[in-house]
């Protein structure tokens, strides 16, 4: 199942960006970064379509993942936990 907004190319960029190269599909920034992009959109979804609880259900559980690297980050390596929150503008 895979996502129209979410295209191959996009994620590669992604990956090139907040990763070590563009197949580092692993490291915990490049799925911070992905995760933020794809709460980006489905944020927008869920503004428009208020009685979308399914999709409002896969949101909160994206949340949590990146809430739950995040914490993994900032309790192994806090240089680089720093680096993704500024460089994704993320408010903790």
């Amino acid at each position: 199942m895979a996502a129209e907004y979410l295209q191959p190319e996009k994620k590669q960029e992604i990956f090139a960006k907040y990763g070590k190269s563009n197949k580092d599909t692993g490291s915990a920034e490049s799925q911070v970064a992905l995760f933020s992009y794809r709460i980006a959109h489905l944020t927008e979804h869920v503004k428009k379509n208020k009685k979308d609880n399914v999709t409002r259900r896969s949101l909160l559980r994206l949340v949590g993942k990146r809430r739950s690297l995040l914490d993994y980050l900032k309790k192994t390596d806090i240089e680089r936990y720093r680096n993704i929150v500024r460089e994704l503008g993320l408010r903790r």
